[in-house]
């Protein structure tokens, strides 16, 4: 009797650890393989490309771009609005720049080179908690590729102790 519960107990524990995601920061290339430039076509390339995204704090921003065409800054909003970097959160200027979102709320980018955030190289997220993306109770699914095989290396050290517990 004591060995079908240590199974039923394993089997339990099994089926609980499968069903366990992990949370994996997402890198995000901004604008894809644009990349970070003066939009040539779309005034609004970075409005589009965010607009299907969802940012949560943790995710990385990453601009592509060659150092000594290019910068990006973090400003506030009002220096985003006028495109000034008075009101500069930081700069960098060797690409590519890879930006960790450490906060929710609205983010706001700029390249400060001379023409180049009035003709459109500007880009505003808004970056959510991950808390507050779930519903209280359930699940989310995994957010990438990577989260999927911690989950799935989780499952398999869990069934291995599982086999050796009960032999």
């Amino acid at each position: 009797m004591g060995r079908k519960s240590s199974m039923a107990m394993a089997a339990v524990f099994v089926v609980l650890a499968s069903t366990l995601t992990t949370y994996a920061s997402t890198t995000y290339t901004v604008g894809d393989s644009t990349g970070w430039q003066v939009p040539t076509s779309n005034s609004n390339l970075y409005d589009d490309w965010a607009d299907n995204k969802t940012f949560v704090v943790g995710d990385d921003l990453l601009f592509n771009f060659i150092t000594g065409e290019h910068d990006v800054a973090e400003v506030t909003e009002p220096g985003y609005d006028a495109c000034t970097n008075t009101d500069t959160i930081s700069t960098d200027n060797k690409g590519p720049v890879k930006i960790t979102l450490k906060r929710t709320g609205d983010h706001y980018f700029i390249c400060t080179y001379a023409g180049h955030c009035p003709a459109g190289q500007k880009l505003k997220v808004q970056v959510r908690s991950e808390a507050g993306d779930t519903t209280p109770g359930v699940l989310s699914p995994p957010r990438n590729a990577a989260s999927s095989l911690v989950v799935t290396i989780s499952l398999v050290f869990v069934s291995i102790a599982t086999f050796v517990l009960l032999c």
